[in-house]
Parts: C-alpha cells; structure tokens; sequence
C-alpha cells in the first residue's frame, strides 16, 4: 500500500513516542525526551520510509532506520546549538540553556549511541549496507561542522567552498535516509544511487532556504531568532556572496561588522539586510534554490517506479521550496 505523507509522519510520531529513555540517570534522558519531544519537520526519517515505499508495500524493515535517522539528527542539534550559542530550537529553550552546556555535549553522545542501537536492532538482511552507509554520513556530517566553524573566521570563503560544506553538513544526511529507505526497501542499485543524489540536491536547496528564512522569515513561524547566522558571523550563501559582490565601501562596512567585538544585534542585523537588499541576495539565493530543486526531481525521473509512486516526494519536494519554517 502506498502512504501519504502524513500517514508516513503520523507513523513516525506514533515510534517516537514508543521510544524509551526512563533508565536512570534521569539527568542523562530527559534532556533527549525534550529535544524529541519538541517535533520539527521529521523530514529525515520520512525520507527513509517513503523511498522504502517507492518500492515494497511493506516499510517495517525501514521504521528502526528511519528512527536512528532522526534520533542522530537531533543529536547533532544539541551540539550544533551549544556551539553556535542558540538559545532557541523550535521555538522552545535549548537544551544547554534549559540545563547546561556539559548536559548537552554528554546527553547529546548518548543520542548518537542510541541512534547506532536503532539501527542494529532493525535486523535487515542489509543491516551491514546501512550501518557502513551510515557510518559514512555521520563522519561527512563532522566534516562539515568542522568547515562550519572555521568558515566563521574567514573572509575568502568562495561560493563552491560554501556549497561543499552544506553539502556534509546538510544535504548528505538526507541523501542518506532515501538510501537506507531505497535499500531496505530492496531497490535497484542505480535507483538507490539517484535518490541519494536527490536528496543531496534537494538537501543543498533546503539549506539554501533555511539562509534565506534566517534574514527575510517570520519569527513567528521560523522556530528560531530572525538574523541569529548574522549576529555570530556565520558563513551562509548570502554572506559569502555579499562579500564578493561588495564594492570597496560596502565591503569595509561588512568587514567592520564581522570585526567588530561589540554589536547590538538587531543594529547588525538591520545592516546585513539593507547590504543584502542592495546586492540583490535574495534574488540570487532564491534563483540556487530553483537550480538545485530542478536538478533533485531530474534524479525522480530516473527512478524505475511508476510515477504515481512519485507524489509524496514530488510534494515534498514542492513543500520544501515554498516553506516559511
């Protein structure tokens, strides 16, 4: 049986609030609880149950993966946070601020220890293809943190060097969950291959949004603080192509803002959006988002699977360029 999008979500919340973490110490668990409990777009684990569905009615082989998936993803959510300094997540506290920043870095660990359980206990006759498939993507995931923060100091960062770091900071853990689904699953190798550039692609057009929706989102609906990338110097599409399209006065202005030890937030904000505005970065941000949206669906119309089979990710794919959150 083919399922909708919200039936695959709806499956997906009903696990998650199967999953336990009521072994003690309490301390260690609770901030996992909250984290998980705090929702989100769940977009990673229903990638790997609708590329599962792509090819069997059956997807049980897929919901301990698609779980694992998640799970790590808001591990790398704790980290991320407490080294960027956020202190919202989804609207709500985060955990190093809602408990403290060891509490984070130890809970978070013991998140990614969880996830690597999830998938062991899946027992797929392919558990070794997703363990090394996942393996693999949590090591590019570091990869891209790590250009992440040395990008923060840097000035010369190029708009292929940014791509690159979204692409293993991002898009890859996507890629990977249409893989895991593809495989258990049973797809063809070559269709495994074309989702899992899919999902890059229409990974790199996610990020893409997400800095875009950073500048120019609704607070009310975005989940975190508007300008919370430029108040930390963080490299997005936007800066970095502000700081190669910048005249000498505006490049100086910039510069300064970057320098500088002491701001007041919404002042730098107010600033990088009229610099922005006057470079024309939305527009161009919005014009690579399209880009990589049309290179993602070239890869679904490769995919040897009827096309009414497509309509959930075609939908999704839809969803994710026309998102305000």
């Amino acid at each position: 049986m083919m399922l909708s999008f919200n039936e695959i979500l709806q499956r997906i919340e009903a696990e998650i609030k199967r999953l336990r973490f009521d072994c003690p110490p309490a301390g260690l668990y609770a901030p996992i609880e909250y984290i998980l409990s705090l929702g989100g777009k769940r977009i990673r684990p229903a990638f790997v149950l609708s590329a599962c569905n792509l090819y069997s009615d059956d997807i049980e082989e897929a919901v301990k993966p698609a779980l694992s998936l998640e799970v790590f993803h808001n591990f790398t959510l704790l980290h991320d946070d407490l080294m960027d300094g956020a202190d919202r997540r989804r609207g709500k506290p985060t955990v190093h601020t809602l408990w403290n920043d060891n509490t984070a870095i130890l809970s978070g660990d013991a998140m990614l220890i969880v996830a690597y359980q999830l998938i062991s206990a899946s027992g797929s006759r392919y558990l070794k293809a997703l363990l090394d498939l996942f393996t693999a993507t949590a090591l590019e995931i570091c990869g891209g943190q790590q250009y992440d923060m040395e990008f923060e100091s840097l000035t010369d960062v190029t708009e292929a060097d940014y791509i690159e770091m979204i692409r293993l900071k991002t898009a890859v853990l996507l890629a990977c969950g249409l893989k895991m689904g593809a495989i258990a699953g049973d797809a063809p190798a070559e269709d495994a291959d074309h989702l899992y550039r899919y999902g890059i692609n229409i990974g790199l057009a996610f990020q893409l949004k997400d800095d875009l929706l950073d500048v120019y989102g609704d607070p009310a609906t975005f989940g975190k603080n508007i300008g919370g990338d430029i108040v930390c110097n963080k490299k997005t599409f936007l800066l970095v192509n502000a700081l190669r399209r910048a005249d000498g006065r505006q490049k100086e202005e910039l510069i300064r803002w970057l320098d500088a030890k002491t701001i007041d937030p919404q002042q730098k904000i107010k600033a990088f959006r009229a610099l922005y505005d006057r470079l024309q970065l939305r527009e161009l941000t919005e014009s690579k988002i399209r880009y990589f949206y049309h290179e993602a669906l070239s890869h679904l119309t490769q995919l040897h699977v009827a096309e009414e089979r497509l309509v959930v990710l075609n939908g999704v794919s839809d969803s994710l360029l026309y998102r305000q959150s």
